[in-house]
């Protein structure tokens, strides 16, 4: 999902699920999946953009159509166990109560969260009002008019019931939003908010000019909430944060890169615009800071996370992109920029960036040293979603990369096929275009995630067929 947007509830619903017995065989690996038959969760996130064919409402049109959805763990009830939202881009949200047992009960319409927007995106589990109970937070996004793009807030009202109140907490924001983080940036006691918004603008109508960085997309761009009293002030701009048109923001994460005690924030970007790392100035402001602490970054960011991999109590950073492991899939799917291209990108102020994930090594002293080919993580093909977390408990912490892509516009033998130009006559007549007949030939490839066990001394072997994982 370019996204955004981590499919947590491969962990959620299935961490432990080895260590039980029940009515089925016990897998020999160290994670099982458990199946509907079981769980009751049958959530699908389906795509269909026939559907969508008058409205010319496409992978075409728009540009993150098969961006995918996103997941919400947390106790909304209070029970002690974790519950499950998930969001989907072409039908209702659902809420997933959790009854014990890896069984789970959908509450979606009585607890009133099926969301009215048509285009759901990332999602948030976070008590924002202090109530001692979790919200439930969900982006919306799509080619679809502003006011289907609002984004919603639901307040936990305690009795397994929920009131949408975007509007009056000052967050009913309507750009392209991708995913939302909760955190309290000015250690004043409540939840501040981070929108992570992706540009309006096609990629292929940019004057490329890094100045844009500077300039305010008022519909569109970052934004970074100050929650005051019951309501959200936009401090987007006094408090130093980039919130352009050409932030194609894919990943938020927070932490605390320089263990000062206040909270930091790392946003990795699509295509040509970079990465951004922003320090606490402890003063409400932030200083954007990655070109003078890294020297070099993904070309295509996508997911990212942050957290400690050495045990040094200072946390790294690791960050998603597109290119494969293995060599039929690098020549048939993979372009990179020419030396000429790389260096004028870097003139105009769009910093070093490379086609391959990237481990952002911490060194503690306000340095990152990129290790992501040491460690070998760096090629895991069209990748989303980054977690670092330790799943075999050994100690230190691992990485799990969601991966694939429903249908694959980089397809090298797609994009010959279709460059012929009587072919382009075919489908193309005026200002009609028979996107079926484009969208239909589209290569379909089914690509394992990546589970990469920490193994000590910055090396990482990929353990996802052996846990179960892939």
């Amino acid at each position: 999902m370019r996204n955004q947007f981590v499919w947590l509830w491969i962990f959620g619903v299935i961490f432990t699920a080895c260590n039980r017995q029940q009515d089925m065989q016990v897998s020999e690996h160290l994670f099982t999946l458990m199946p509907e038959s079981h769980t009751h969760a049958g959530f699908i996130n389906h795509l269909d953009y026939r559907k969508q064919l008058e409205e010319k409402f496409n992978i075409y049109t728009y540009r993150n159509f098969y961006n995918g959805g996103g997941v919400g763990i947390g106790d909304v009830n209070r029970d002690g166990l974790p519950d499950l939202y998930l969001t989907a881009n072409m039908g209702d949200n659902v809420l997933y109560i959790n009854k014990g047992d890896f069984v789970f009960e959908d509450v979606t319409a009585k607890a009133g969260v099926a969301g009215a927007g048509h285009w759901s995106t990332g999602v948030s589990m976070a008590d924002v009002n202090g109530d001692g109970w979790l919200d439930i937070y969900v982006c919306n996004s799509g080619n679809v008019p502003a006011p289907e793009r609002k984004n919603e807030l639901f307040i936990n009202n305690g009795d397994g019931t929920f009131s949408e109140k975007a509007g009056e907490y000052g967050i009913d924001n309507s750009g392209y939003s991708t995913h939302a983080a909760f955190f309290d940036y000015d250690k004043d006691g409540d939840l501040d908010l981070y929108l992570l918004n992706n540009s309006f603008k096609a990629i292929g109508s940019f004057n490329l000019d890094a100045k844009l960085r500077e300039q305010i997309d008022s519909v569109g761009g970052d934004k970074l909430y100050r929650y005051d009293d019951g309501h959200y002030t936009d401090v987007t701009s006094q408090a130093g944060i980039f919130s352009s048109i050409i932030g194609f923001g894919l990943g938020v994460t927070v932490g605390d890169i320089n263990q000062d005690g206040w909270m930091d924030i790392y946003v990795s970007n699509d295509f040509f615009e970079r990465d951004y790392l922003y320090l606490n100035n402890h003063d409400g402001t932030f200083t954007e800071n990655l070109p003078e602490m890294m020297r070099c970054i993904s070309a295509a960011s996508m997911g990212a996370d942050m957290a400690d991999i050495n045990n040094d109590h200072f946390p790294e950073i690791f960050a998603t992109d597109m290119i494969p492991e293995h060599d039929d899939r690098l020549k048939t799917k993979t372009t990179f920029d020419s030396w000429e291209n790389y260096k004028m990108n870097v003139e105009k102020g769009f910093f070093h960036q490379f086609t391959r994930n990237v481990l952002q090594l911490n060194n503690g002293d306000g340095t990152f040293s990129e290790i992501g080919r040491l460690a070998r993580v760096q090629a895991t093909d069209w990748s989303w979603g980054a977690l670092i977390l330790d799943m075999d408990n050994d100690g230190l912490k691992d990485l799990f990369v969601a991966n694939g892509i429903y249908q694959d516009l980089t397809d090298q033998d797609y994009i010959q096929y279709f460059s012929n130009p009587d072919r382009v006559m075919s489908i193309v007549s005026g200002k009609d275009v028979d996107y079926k007949t484009l969208i239909d030939a589209i290569p379909s490839v089914k690509i394992p995630s990546y589970a990469f066990r920490n193994m000590g001394n910055y090396h990482f072997e990929n353990k996802a067929r052996e846990w179960g994982m892939d």
